[in-house]
């Protein structure tokens, strides 16, 4: 069994969480995610929303990590986290209020891959920030991950289908209707999926999306994407934050 597991609790970006089976255990590598989207925030503080701080939407949020790490270092934020997985919504729930961030973060059961999803969204859109460590694993690969992840982590949020894409596919489909104009997509990837990305982003011009920038992890591998929108969102009413509990909303 991992030892975050055995230990119950584990640091993220010098934040204590509770960490539990199966719900996906955060790497190393996904703080370098959070601190990008942190110098980008910092760099372009305008393009990151209204003075009041950026509304930012986590897909995949699992046990919090990148959510509540951008709540408790952009103080003026707002997240809406959604997952589609019980146990992960639950231990999101109970991280942000072990935090006391409850009253900024929206913790919604959701699953973006059913056809029409994102409308359970629209009424706190649209969002300045997209950020998600997806499923990105070729289904190839799974075979070959070590038993103590194979064996205890939820093999859905980590196989990303045949070319580790399938997630990532509905996460860039969301931002015609989420994502502001100007609003930005970071994203946690394999190696091989910058070009993969890139490639399908140059096929699905009405998305109005660019791939802007790619950074290398820790160990030099392609592992981080920023994608930026260039043209206007659709379907999203005016911002709106209705209040200060998480919601649950059917997925």
């Amino acid at each position: 069994m991992p030892v975050q597991y055995i230990l119950g609790e584990w640091d993220f970006q010098g934040l204590s969480l509770k960490m539990a089976p199966p719900v996906f255990i955060p790497r190393p590598e996904t703080e370098e995610l959070v601190e990008w989207v942190l110098e980008e925030v910092a760099q372009s503080p305008c393009a990151m929303g209204t003075q009041d701080g950026p509304l930012i939407l986590e897909v995949g949020c699992g046990s919090g990590a990148i959510s509540l790490s951008l709540l408790s270092q952009l103080p003026q934020s707002r997240v809406i986290a959604v997952d589609k997985g019980e146990a992960a919504i639950c231990l999101t729930e109970e991280n942000a209020q072990r935090l006391r961030l409850l009253d900024r973060i929206r913790i919604v059961p959701l699953d973006v891959t059913l056809e029409g999803s994102w409308a359970h969204l629209l009424p706190w859109g649209p969002v300045d920030l997209v950020v998600s460590n997806p499923p990105y694993v070729f289904h190839q690969d799974m075979e070959q991950l070590a038993p103590e992840i194979s064996s205890y982590e939820d093999p859905l949020a980590l196989d990303g289908g045949e070319e580790g894409m399938d997630i990532i596919i509905h996460i860039l489909a969301l931002a015609r209707w989420l994502l502001k104009d100007s609003g930005s997509i970071f994203l946690e990837v394999d190696p091989r999926h910058p070009e993969l990305v890139g490639n399908w982003l140059q096929s699905q011009p009405d998305l109005s999306l660019d791939l802007v920038a790619m950074r290398r992890d820790f160990c030099g591998r392609p592992r981080f994407l920023h994608i930026q929108r260039s043209g206007p969102q659709r379907g999203c009413p005016a911002d709106a934050w209705p209040g200060p509990q998480p919601a649950r909303v059917p997925g």
